[in-house]
């Protein structure tokens, strides 16, 4: 008996904890954990003074909880598309580890804590950001990954806000400065999201998504793509000093993390197939080495 009763709580064990980490694996947290990084920065540059260490944790709490639902969302709209790709093939939707219901109310209901949240701090202006970007990559990016390859683009948008909605949670002034930190990591993204979409190309051409990656079958318009977004960012991440955000310490360093960075696209542009991981790569290397800079060199 003594025996039997062991196994039995091993085995409950063993199924609550494959419950839990199956709804830690629809919030993404790999993902989750950039969006707080970003909005960390943001709410950090925009604190002129000392940091309000209350105000700092219930924003990213805020925001850790309605990008966790958002992305519980996202696998719920897209669990018959997971199912047809590999590398989604496996997430707690499509293997059948979870259900439907449960991943829905599971999204819903963190992100409503999120929101509520954000309304009882009275951070308004971060609640209405953080709503555009809810809606906008649930309502409008994913059902446009299935119809047009500009969906990159538009999911770049609800991506970017995060340093905002730190900024805003800082109570920071809607200016130029904080449209700066949205551009740096608009435009960071899509070097990013090209280099992921051309590694698991045949997954969406399989999942019928009209991506780039999947049009552009040769590499070559993707290739220009990274290597035009990448132009862009470089001179926007230099702006941020001249706006009086950050030293010149940044400056230099971000030209050089610059250079890296677009050293690594172009060594990458010619042979994608077999490079287009050094690109991912390094895309996350120098988002976190610029943002680290700003926070390090901030006015």
């Amino acid at each position: 008996m003594t025996r039997l009763a062991a196994s039995l709580c091993l085995r409950i064990i063993e199924l609550v904890r494959g419950t839990w980490l199956d709804y830690a694996a629809l919030a993404k947290p790999r993902l989750v954990s950039m969006v707080l990084l970003s909005t960390m920065v943001g709410f950090y540059l925009a604190a002129r003074s000392e940091v309000n260490v209350v105000s700092f944790v219930l924003i990213l709490v805020a925001t850790c909880f309605v990008a966790s639902g958002s992305m519980a969302l996202n696998q719920y709209l897209e669990r018959v598309t997971d199912a047809k790709m590999i590398r989604t093939q496996n997430r707690p939707l499509p293997s059948g580890r979870l259900e439907p219901r449960e991943a829905l109310v599971f999204g819903l209901g963190v992100s409503l804590a999120g929101f509520l949240i954000f309304i009882v701090i009275m951070k308004w202006t971060s609640v209405l950001l953080a709503v555009v970007a809810w809606a906008s990559y649930l309502f409008i990016y994913t059902p446009l990954k299935g119809k047009t390859s500009l969906s990159t683009i538009v999911g770049a948008v609800p991506g970017a806000l995060p340093p905002a909605i730190g900024w805003t949670g800082a109570d920071g002034p809607m200016g130029v400065q904080v449209f700066l930190l949205f551009l740096i990591v608009f435009f960071w993204q899509m070097p990013h999201f090209l280099a992921i979409a051309w590694m698991y190309r045949e997954d969406y051409r399989r999942a019928g998504q009209p991506i780039l990656s999947v049009i552009d079958r040769e590499g070559t318009f993707v290739a220009r793509q990274m290597i035009v977004y990448m132009c862009a960012l470089m001179p926007v991440s230099l702006l941020p000093t001249l706006f009086a955000l950050t030293g010149t310490a940044y400056f230099f360093g971000a030209f050089v993390l610059g250079l890296c960075f677009a050293a690594v696209i172009i060594f990458a542009a010619s042979h994608l197939d077999v490079r287009a991981r050094y690109v991912l790569r390094a895309s996350v290397v120098y988002l976190a080495l610029l943002l680290i800079l700003m926070v390090m060199d901030r006015v």
